[in-house]
């Protein structure tokens, strides 16, 4: 717990001194679609792993 929260308080003070407000949105959008891909890349390896890895 004490990591996650580590890592949102990284996250939320990463953007202070960003000045373009174009930039600062295009930067969390895209960190937001990288934790996706991620996410979805974990849950295809266990699902593949579950079942045994049949194509």
């Amino acid at each position: 717990m004490g990591t996650l929260l580590h890592f949102k308080h990284v996250y939320l003070h990463a953007f202070d001194d960003c000045k373009p407000a174009y930039l600062v949105i295009l930067l969390k959008a895209y960190s937001i679609f990288c934790a996706l891909m991620l996410v979805m890349a974990l849950y295809a390896f266990i699902y593949r792993a579950a079942t045994g890895f049949e194509f």
